[in-house]
């Protein structure tokens, strides 16, 4: 079998691996975007037991916990990249978010996570009555 040896990668992985305290959280990558009234969060979570996902909401601050298991003792690794332990991530979502009906799903390594905006931070029509005038003038509020 033919492997390709490359010193900075291994010496990335060294360094990595000492520098690595095995004791606080890993950071999960996360994508975030709007779609109409909801936000949507994606975070990748790879190998993770869906079990062992904790999402909660505490005021404006969402916390995503999870955990990956390590592998037994008994296992001679050829490569071993892949971190195992705690990840943790969380966001503050400040006003205007309905944390009541957060939503959430996993599915391939995927967290999915739905924030729907509050009905009282989406944009509304204003009737505005114009003086001497019985027709109100309709104006967007944003």
């Amino acid at each position: 079998m033919a492997m390709l040896f490359d010193p900075f990668r291994e010496l990335d992985r060294v360094a990595a691996s000492l520098l690595d305290s095995r004791q606080g959280p890993r950071l999960m990558p996360i994508d975030l975007h709007k779609d109409g009234d909801l936000y949507i969060l994606n975070a990748d979570l790879p190998g993770i037991d869906p079990g062992s996902v904790d999402l909660d909401v505490d005021g404006q601050l969402l916390t995503i916990r999870a955990e990956r298991t390590p592998r037994g003792d008994d296992v001679k690794w050829l490569a071993h990249e892949r971190p195992s332990g705690s990840f943790l991530r969380q966001l503050n979502l400040g006003d205007g978010i309905d944390t009541q009906h957060i939503s959430a799903t996993y599915d391939n390594g995927v967290l999915s996570v739905m924030i729907p905006v509050s009905e009282k931070a989406k944009p509304r029509k204003i009737a505005v009555q114009a003086a001497g005038s019985e027709a109100p003038v309709e104006v967007t509020a944003s």
